[in-house]
């Protein structure tokens, strides 16, 4: 009778995927549950998209191989837990670059309105994500958010990648990437950054490291926080180690959603192997909104967990840091704001149907559309704009530069790459190209996806 009641349910949950989206069925050996976040169990997996045949992988007759785990720190302890993904060979996910790793998020919208961001704002790189339904060992798990994961190699981050216990003291300052973190990790070193807490370095990559790499790191990170910390604003020596420019960009990233995590965890930086190489912030990941009124820049406002703002509250007060977040900000306010807006609804609307099983699966006491959710989410993002835009960060030093503060934008043209131009963005990458009033122009990098 239990067997009975046990094929019944799982007939019930399989059946509950809309078809909508692509369906990602996975099948653990022997249907084992999956309880660690550290051990990883093998199994299969195919993906079927009704919408679109040419991203089907595998069958059900014939899955393909993989190995899954559990992951995330807080999101972990909930009822619908998030997973990583090791394929058995590399393969390109729903129009994605090929890879073996991959990450099942939980589907939250600030996540897809928050990555496009970053490719809006011209970060090094930025994670794809996609929405999936999810089917595993026939239980209907919901709406989930396939995304890339943080890691260095020539379909993500491509950089130089030093190798675990190297001794090499040449390349040793070359080819990290590391995490700003909130969680006490064992791949991890720990700095004094201040009287009030310590500051976390967990190293990814490498992310084994010999006596001399720890020593660096160490060294490295306690010169950068001493810059940071310098009274001296004017003559501080933090931007010959952090790309002042990145680090701007990444803050406004973080104002716009008003991330209260954007300098307290899961804030990465890298450094590549070039002349001159300085750690650049990004990528981006553990993208959140507060959706509150804003009054303050985020890090100064209270949550209802207590967090601790990394570094931001004294690049705030460098004339440099000031002056490269103007920058930024005008290639950005208004003109790219409104096709923003239509990417969000472009991209989450179209989970509406799956959604809505979502909130059956998981019982949601909040019976909202998601169309009604975007809604707010968007709202809450102009309201975040038009703050910013109204009190961006300055300084005395800054305050006197008229020229910057008053120049307009006079043309926007995006250039790709066979060197073709067009008032809007290709598909790909784009240069766009920021003409001012004084006939100075800027250069970033915009990736459509």
């Amino acid at each position: 009778m239990a067997l009975i009641a046990f094929m019944s349910l799982t007939m019930l949950s399989a059946n509950a995927q809309t078809g909508t989206l692509p369906i990602m069925y996975i099948e653990t050996r022997n249907h084992q549950p999956i309880t660690s976040k550290t051990i990883y169990i093998p199994g299969t997996y195919f993906i079927v998209d009704s919408q679109n045949s040419e991203f089907n992988i595998g069958s059900a007759e014939s899955p393909m191989s993989l190995e899954i785990r559990g992951r995330g720190h807080s999101s972990w302890r909930g009822v619908k837990k998030p997973y990583k993904i090791k394929l058995a060979a590399k393969t390109q996910l729903l129009g994605m670059k090929k890879h073996k790793h991959w990450a099942l998020l939980k589907f939250y919208e600030p996540t897809v309105a928050g990555m496009q961001l970053g490719n809006i704002m011209g970060m090094d790189w930025t994670p794809s994500t996609r929405p999936v339904e999810v089917v595993l060992n026939g239980d209907y798990l919901g709406l989930y958010l396939l995304t890339e994961t943080n890691r260095i190699s020539k379909n993500r981050l491509n950089i130089y990648e030093q190798p675990n216990w190297n001794e090499d003291e040449n390349t040793i300052p070359y080819g990290w990437l590391v995490e700003v973190d909130n969680y006490y990790e064992t791949n991890q070193i720990s700095i004094r950054e201040n009287n009030s807490w310590n500051l976390r370095i967990t190293y990814h990559s490498p992310d084994s490291l010999s006596t001399a790499q720890r020593q660096w790191l160490v060294g490295e990170f306690q010169n950068i926080n001493s810059a940071i910390y310098d009274e001296d604003k004017i003559n501080s020596t933090w931007e010959q180690m952090i790309d002042v420019d990145a680090m701007a960009r990444y803050f406004i990233i973080q104002e716009v959603l008003d991330n209260s995590d954007g300098f307290h965890g899961s804030f990465y930086l890298h450094k590549d192997l070039m002349d001159d190489a300085r750690w650049v912030a990004g990528p981006l990941w553990d993208l959140s909104c507060n959706q509150r009124a804003k009054t303050d820049y985020t890090f100064r406002m209270k949550t209802s967990y207590g967090f601790t703002p990394h570094w931001i509250g004294e690049l705030i007060k460098d004339p440099d840091f000031c002056i490269a977040v103007k920058e930024a900000w005008d290639e950005f306010y208004p003109h790219e704001v409104q096709s923003w807006m239509e990417y969000i609804d472009e991209h989450l609307l179209l989970c509406s149907d799956a959604f809505e099983q979502e909130k059956v699966r998981w019982n949601y006491t909040n019976q909202e559309p998601l169309n009604v959710r975007v809604d707010r989410l968007k709202s809450a993002l102009h309201a975040n704009i038009e703050w910013f835009n109204n009190n961006l960060p300055s300084t005395p030093d800054t305050n006197t530069n008229v020229v910057l503060v008053n120049k307009e934008v006079v043309k926007v043209e995006y250039v790709n790459m066979a060197g073709m131009s067009s008032t809007c963005p290709w598909n790909g990458v784009n240069i766009k190209v920021t003409t001012y009033d004084d006939g100075s122009t800027s250069t970033t990098k915009v990736v459509v996806k």
